[in-house]
Formats: C-alpha cells, sequence, structure tokens
C-alpha cells in the first residue's frame, strides 16, 4: 500500500514530510528581509521609519523579521517611509522569491578551469 502524505494546515510543511520538494519561500520572510536590508543600507533606526509609516517599532520589526503578514496599506506605509517606488520593492521581492525556488544547479562532475 502507498503511503499517504496527510497535512495539517496549523502544521508547517517540513522536507521529511515532502521528500520531493524544498519547502517554499514565505513571501513575508522575503519582503523583511529587503526592509530591513534597504532601512540599515539607508542608515536609518527602526524606530525612526516606524514614526514616519505611522506603525509602532515592534510591528515594524516583526515586519522585518518575516513574523507578519501585513496589509498593502502597512507595507505602501513603510515603503512611502524608506522612500522606495511600492512597484519596485515588490517586484524585486518577487524576483527574490523565484530565485529561491530555483533548484541550486550544479554541474554534474567536476569543473575544469581554463588556465
Amino acid at each position: 500500500m502507498a503511503d499517504i502524505l496527510h497535512f495539517d494546515r496549523n502544521r508547517p510543511a517540513t522536507p521529511d514530510r515532502m521528500p520531493d520538494r524544498a519547502p517554499e519561500p514565505l513571501w513575508r520572510e522575503a519582503l523583511g528581509r529587503s526592509l530591513r536590508t534597504t532601512r540599515e543600507e539607508q542608515g536609518h533606526r527602526l524606530v525612526d521609519v516606524a514614526e514616519r509609516a505611522g506603525i509602532s517599532p515592534q510591528y515594524l520589526s516583526e515586519m522585518e523579521r518575516g513574523r507578519k503578514e501585513p496589509s498593502s496599506e502597512m507595507i505602501a506605509a513603510v515603503a512611502g517611509a524608506l522612500g522606495l517606488d511600492l512597484a519596485g520593492l515588490l517586484t524585486g521581492i518577487a524576483g527574490d522569491v523565484t530565485r529561491l525556488r530555483m533548484p541550486s544547479r550544479r554541474p554534474a562532475g567536476p569543473v575544469l578551469m581554463a588556465a
């Protein structure tokens, strides 16, 4: 009898439960990484960006750590506080998620380097 996988919405899919596929990257985590990287590159403090966006520093911190599923209004507010174009931010995140989903492409055998 074939093994059947049963999924529980409260229990995330893990590699041991889905051996043929890697876990899907979470969009909220890619968003958080992008926001944090941008904020840090700009030299802004979390509390200052949160104030400009009109949200609490705790909420922004949770967004940056990928712990919250922010609404489109929250994303737009934080993007505006960072001076980001919303469409560009979302396009970049979509590209990040796509790259994370791609299997690594390693050569099958040894790689020879020309001198």
